[in-house]
This record gives C-alpha cells, sequence and structure tokens, in this order.
C-alpha cells in the first residue's frame, strides 16, 4: 500500500490565494514589495491572476478622508462668519442649555447633532429638519457662550482682525465693527453691527450676514466686552461734517452746530464740577498743540538769553534785539 501523501494547506489554495501568501510573506519580511514585484515583471509577464491580484490589492492605498463634524461645517459654510467655535466642554455641560428644550423642536436630536453623537437612521426629510433644529441650537447656545471668558476672547481676536468689518461712516476712519442683536428673543430682528467709535448700529452689507438672527449674539455682548476690555474703547471725537456752499457754512447747520457745540462744553463744565472727566480725541491734540507752544516759547527764550549773554561779553549793549 502507498504511503498517504502529505498535503500542505498551500496546495489546496489556488493559484490567486498562493500568490496574496507570498506577497504577504514578502511584505511582512521587511522587503520592498515594489522592488520586488519589479523584479519578477522584469523576469515574465504578469499572469492573468497576478493581474487579477493587482487590481484586487493594490499597493497604495487611500485611507478615507475623516468626515467634517458640525463644528467645522457650520464654522466653515459662508455666511456664518461672525460665529465663533464653542467649546466642547461648554455645549456638554447641561446647566449652559437651561431652558432651550422648550425654544428647539427636536431638541434631543439636535444636541446630539451638535455633540456629533448622533446616529439616527432618517429619512432626508426629517434629517434636514434636524439639521435646522441644531443650527438654531448652536446659535442660541453661542449668544450665552460669547459672554462667558473664553467666548469674548475668542470675539475679541475675530474683532482684531476685522472680521465683521468697518464701520461705513467716513469720519470713524475704518473703525472695526461688532455683531449685536437689538433682542434677546428669536426671530425678532436680525444681527446688527456696532461701530463703538460713532456708537451707532448698521445692517450688514452681505444678504447671507443680514439674514441670521439677532438673538444668536444677543443685547449684552458688546457692553460686556468694552466691560471686560476698556482698553479697546476708542477716544471720542468732536470732528463732524459741515455742509457748505460755495465754501460758506448753512447757515442753519452753523447755528445749530454752534448750540450743539456750547451744550456739550456747559454738560463738560457740569461734569468736571462733579469730578467726572470727559476726553476727546481733540483735547489730546490740543495738549500737544499747546505742549509745542510752550516748547517753542521756551526755546526762543533761551535763545534770548543765550544773545544777551554774548552781548555782555562783547561789550555790546542792544540786548533788545
Amino acid at each position: 500500500m502507498a504511503a498517504p501523501t502529505e498535503h500542505s494547506d498551500m496546495d489546496s489554495l489556488s493559484e490567486p490565494g498562493r500568490n496574496l501568501i507570498s506577497l504577504s510573506s514578502g511584505l511582512s519580511s521587511g522587503s520592498d514589495p515594489t522592488r520586488s514585484y519589479s523584479e519578477s515583471e522584469s523576469r515574465s509577464e504578469p499572469t492573468p491572476a497576478m493581474r487579477s491580484l493587482r487590481e484586487r490589492y493594490p499597493y497604495k492605498i487611500t485611507l478615507p478622508k475623516p468626515k467634517p463634524n458640525f463644528f467645522s461645517k457650520f464654522i466653515s459654510s459662508r455666511g456664518n462668519e461672525y460665529f465663533c467655535e464653542i467649546d466642547e466642554e461648554y455645549l456638554t455641560d447641561r446647566f449652559n442649555l437651561t431652558g432651550l428644550n422648550t425654544e428647539v423642536p427636536y431638541y434631543q436630536y439636535a444636541l446630539d447633532l451638535v455633540t456629533d453623537v448622533f446616529d439616527l437612521d432618517a429619512d432626508d426629510d426629517l434629517r434636514e429638519q434636524i439639521e435646522k433644529s441644531a443650527r438654531h441650537l448652536y446659535g442660541l447656545v453661542h449668544a450665552r457662550y460669547i459672554v462667558t471668558t473664553r467666548g469674548l476672547a475668542k470675539m475679541v481676536d475675530k474683532y482684531k482682525k476685522g472680521d465683521f468689518g468697518k464701520c461705513p461712516r467716513v469720519a470713524c476712519e475704518g473703525h472695526p465693527l461688532l455683531p449685536t442683536g437689538q433682542h434677546d428673543i428669536p426671530n425678532t430682528s436680525t444681527v446688527r453691527l456696532y461701530c463703538s467709535k460713532c456708537e451707532d448700529i448698521y445692517n450688514p452689507k452681505s444678504s447671507r450676514h443680514a439674514s441670521i438672527d439677532g438673538a444668536y449674539f444677543g443685547s449684552s455682548f458688546t457692553s460686556m466686552l468694552f466691560q471686560v476690555y476698556p482698553a479697546l474703547l476708542p477716544e471720542k471725537s468732536v470732528a463732524r461734517y459741515e455742509p457748505r456752499i460755495y465754501g460758506f457754512r448753512v447757515h442753519a447747520s452753523a447755528a445749530l452746530a454752534r448750540w450743539q457745540d456750547r451744550y456739550r462744553e456747559e454738560t463738560r463744565a457740569r461734569l468736571r464740577d462733579a469730578g467726572v472727566e470727559v476726553k476727546y480725541v481733540e483735547d489730546d491734540e490740543d495738549d500737544e498743540r499747546e505742549d509745542d507752544d510752550d516748547e517753542a516759547e521756551a526755546e526762543e527764550a533761551d535763545a534770548r538769553e543765550t544773545r544777551v549773554a554774548g552781548d555782555a561779553a562783547s561789550g555790546r549793549m542792544d540786548i533788545g534785539n
């Protein structure tokens, strides 16, 4: 009786399987798969099995790109440049979300979507409604976040970069703006832009920004920011536009301007008596001008004394010159 033939596992595999194991062995041994394949290819043409293997197991493996989360997608969307990114720790603290469950439809699903734990297999219509609620929830939380220490710091960075635009008033000379709301109740009014130099508010230029709810920034944000960062408050100016006709000021406007200037000076005097000092940019300019005049007079007096001393030493008596 013939001895039984021993079969290895390799014998039971098809040709593509053996080629795959050989290729895996080469990779695990630390050899260069590109070089090994090039050498074998130079010796003979690839077989159909090898071509199939090459198609099924390419050398270059491209990893799928990570799916963007709600934060990056929301902040990077056009029209959302006014928003800052809320810290995840703030969003996951239920105390910061008090009362919002009655303001936002599909609140729990919206919160799960914002915090990237949403796993509901919803149809397109339901998902669209949940995404809309998530954007609304983010905006309401944003109004609370930007009056915190971290939120104010992030908004100050955007303010210094001019991300909110420049004041359109010519006399403000391109002073940066801040987003603000006139009401804290949603769907009451859209966002406005506040200039701390002229202390007025303006509509955003872009239609994408003009549709943002003002409640997403709140009516207290700008005042809170300048309370925490008083150094950012600009100096006021009394300069104004004067209408003229052929170089002459219009009488009615000039009379009103004179009355306003006189009333302002009287008010400043009363405030000064009460111990409140009000300064304007022009005051600093006047002080500098007076300092320059004083320095010029002092230099002229020194020069006169020098001339007198020189004339006395030389015997000249025309000291009046």
